[in-house]
This record gives C-alpha cells, sequence and structure tokens, in this order.
C-alpha cells in the first residue's frame, strides 16, 4: 500500500532529511503553501488541496494546473487545509502517513498538526511527522523502538493520562510510570550506550515520541 505523503506551508531548512523519508511511490498530497517546497524537491504533485489563501494557483505551472486533480476549499471551514487532506487520503484508502512542513510559523496550526498523529493512530494508521528536527510519532501498547542513531527522546502524553509506561534500553528507563498532561517528566532521554535501540510503550493512553536527529 502507497504512504500518503502530505506537505504544509511551514518553513523546511533541511531538504536531504526529506528525500530520506519519500520514495518515487509515495502519493503526493500537497496543501496551499505546501507547495512552495515541490521545486526544491522536484516532486510532481498527485493532488493539490487548499483554500489557497497563501498561495496563488495561477503560480502553478499550466501542464500541472490542467493534469494533477486539484481540490479548492472554501475560505471558511472547519479542518484546516491539512486535516482536510488526511481526511481526503483516508476516504481513498491510505493507511500510512508522513508529514512534512507542518510545524513552525503559527503555534495553533502546529498543534492541530500533532493532533493529526493522534486521529489517525486512533483509526488504526500509521503516521510520522517530521521537521528539521526531529521526527515524531504517536504510540500506544504496542513498542515502540527508538534507534541510537537519533541523539535524544522525549516521551510526552497527548491525550489525558498515560499510564503503564514502560522504558528499557535508556539512560533513564520507566517501569510501570504515569504521566499527564499537567506534569511532562519524559524529555531529553537517551539510548543507553552499548544499545542499538531503546523500546517504549504504555498499557493505556497515548503517547507522543519525539525522536530528536
Amino acid at each position: 500500500m502507497k504512504t500518503a505523503v502530505i506537505f504544509g506551508a511551514a518553513p523546511i531548512k533541511n531538504y536531504e532529511t526529506v528525500k530520506k523519508y519519500i520514495s518515487d511511490d509515495d502519493f503526493f498530497i500537497f496543501c496551499d503553501g505546501g507547495l512552495v517546497h515541490k521545486k526544491t524537491l522536484d516532486i510532481a504533485p498527485d493532488l493539490i488541496i487548499g483554500d489557497f489563501d497563501s498561495f496563488e494557483l495561477s503560480d502553478l505551472p499550466e501542464n500541472l494546473q490542467k493534469n494533477t486533480k486539484i481540490i479548492k476549499l472554501p475560505y471558511k471551514k472547519d479542518d484546516t487545509d491539512v486535516f482536510f487532506a488526511v481526511k481526503e487520503a483516508c476516504r481513498r484508502g491510505f493507511e500510512s502517513f508522513k508529514f512534512f512542513g507542518v510545524l513552525g510559523n503559527r503555534f495553533d496550526h502546529s498543534l492541530v498538526n500533532i493532533s493529526v498523529l493522534l486521529y489517525l493512530k486512533k483509526m488504526g494508521r500509521q503516521a510520522v511527522l517530521v521537521d528539521d528536527f526531529s521526527e515524531i510519532c504517536v504510540f500506544d501498547n504496542h513498542p515502540e523502538e527508538i534507534s541510537s542513531e537519533f541523539s535524544y527522546f522525549s516521551v510526552l502524553c497527548i491525550d489525558g493520562s498515560l499510564e503503564g509506561i514502560n522504558i528499557i534500553d535508556a539512560k533513564y528507563p520507566l517501569k510501570n510510570a504515569v504521566i499527564s498532561t499537567d506534569y511532562q517528566f519524559g524529555v531529553s532521554n537517551e539510548v543507553q550506550k552499548g544499545k542499538k535501540n531503546a523500546l517504549v510503550w504504555a498499557d493505556k493512553g497515548f503517547g507522543l515520541l519525539v525522536k530528536v536527529f
């Protein structure tokens, strides 16, 4: 099954990192101002979505305007462009998602885009969000692996209370711990020296795992 790769309008400084995560077989969705990343990455969009308040469709090459599916959204709507893109990709049957250019600029949009990971996790779909500094995903009671190639990792509560947290093969291990949204103490951990990976899972709830490059 192809992966839906969704680009937002937030700045991307390190395009080489993006290239490591994508492949020619992916389905590329560009949301409005996210089209600014198309030229540098030399990617042909499979789908373009947005209300186009931050990108003029007339600036697209004529062949893309004619040959690419474009969904133009009303300016007044409940969903952000990225969230609408996620729903559209789900409607098309995609089970795997990657996000780029969705963190930075406006904090409210960044927070909503992180919540998209939780939305997809609760639907049983896989999703990862990547920015210039980290790889981010949501985990539950299935162990999530953290490679020693990452400098640090943080475990955060994203949904009420995260209970029965276990972290093994890490500098700061945890056993049956609890992290709540009002007390986040799982920041800046490291894979234990001599280990290739650390593992994290929680018996109850959903956690945000931030792997720092």
